[in-house]
């Protein structure tokens, strides 16, 4: 903005005037006077202080030069929880809530059939959507978690067994700490090959009281003889040369590209996966919205079984993944994809 504003309701017309969405500036606004938007608009001419407009002024200008608001108020809002992001972390996207609730949903399955020793239960294909691609009633209709019934909110075993999760790739945490959330039997580990997303990712874990363990690792090289019974990641999937990247400055560029393709971290995650999969164990990999058909050959080439996509609310095919049945057949086919 041009001037200094001196009200609330001055600050909120100069943001707009400069092209700064009416939301986003209220919410920045919001953030300066530590108060809510209703206040805003209930107190339109309440005079703003000296240092109040100024704060106001360099913050707003940040964001309509383009610098994300996440980073500027410096937490976003994820599948329930509010977590802490900087510019070391990508920006959690609600895409990415469609591959947490796919884990919780394989976490309930696997809770029930690896643990208490049942067979493994397939999953649901939905009417008219072919094995390929089902999903849940949840997706179908597009309701989100955090409206759902509380079937995944406290869900505790009597079993001292739980299930394994390893989260690849963290980044803020945003997965680790949803599904720890949401399936708190679970022991979840999470990895990232940056030590400043990794402190990110920790001080989300602190604040929120969610204990998730966490690591330093290039995808599964730290993890060495361990195996998991759930593993799920969002690698970095744009290629290099997409002219989307621009736009994305702000964000971490390794936690963005991978390679020419875009495939390369998920050719990496699912070429190492089996050494750490438990028999029966799931794979769920977020990726592009034109990515799918690749990434569900390279799990089947792979040997996966039951390999499936799923939408996004804005009807993209987000995550792939599949099941690692883990007999010897498959423990022993070690051959490297085609590139």
């Amino acid at each position: 903005p041009s001037a200094v504003p001196t009200t609330v309701a001055q600050a909120l017309q100069t943001a707009q005037a400069s092209g700064l969405p009416r939301l986003d500036a209220q919410l920045l606004l919001a953030h300066v006077l530590s108060c809510n938007r209703t206040w805003l608009t209930a107190h339109a001419e309440q005079p703003l202080t000296a240092t109040d407009a100024t704060t106001w002024a360099e913050l707003s200008q940040r964001a309509i030069d383009g610098e994300p608001l996440a980073y500027i108020l410096g937490e976003k809002e994820f599948h329930g929880l509010t977590l802490r992001v900087t510019p070391d972390v990508l920006i959690p996207r609600a895409d990415t809530e469609t591959l947490v609730d796919w884990a919780l949903e394989r976490l309930q399955a696997i809770q029930s059939d690896v643990f208490s020793g049942k067979s493994p239960s397939p999953q649901p294909s939905p009417k008219g959507r072919g094995s390929q691609h089902p999903l849940s009633l949840w997706e179908r209709v597009g309701v989100r978690v955090a409206d759902r019934p509380d079937h995944f909110e406290s869900h505790t075993v009597t079993d001292t067994t739980a299930p394994n999760v390893i989260d690849l790739g963290t980044g803020s945490g945003a997965i680790a700490l949803a599904i720890k959330h949401r399936f708190s039997s679970a022991q979840v580990t999470a990895v990232d090959a940056s030590p400043a997303a990794l402190a990110v990712a920790q001080n989300n874990g602190s604040r929120l009281g969610l204990d998730v363990a966490w690591s330093a690792s290039d995808w599964w090289s730290a993890l060495q003889g361990q195996r998991f019974h759930l593993a799920v990641s969002n690698p970095p999937y744009i290629a290099e040369a997409d002219p989307h990247v621009p736009a994305l400055r702000h964000e971490p560029l390794m936690a963005l590209t991978s390679g020419s393709t875009g495939l390369y971290a998920l050719r990496q995650i699912i070429q190492d996966a089996p050494r750490h999969l438990h028999p029966n164990a799931w794979l769920l990999l977020e990726h592009g919205y034109d990515q799918a058909a690749e990434v569900r050959e390279l799990l089947c080439a792979r040997g996966f079984t039951e390999v499936a996509s799923r939408w996004d609310l804005a009807g993209h095919e987000r995550c792939s993944g599949g099941c690692w049945v883990g007999d010897e057949q498959h423990k022993t086919q070690l051959t490297e994809f085609a590139s």
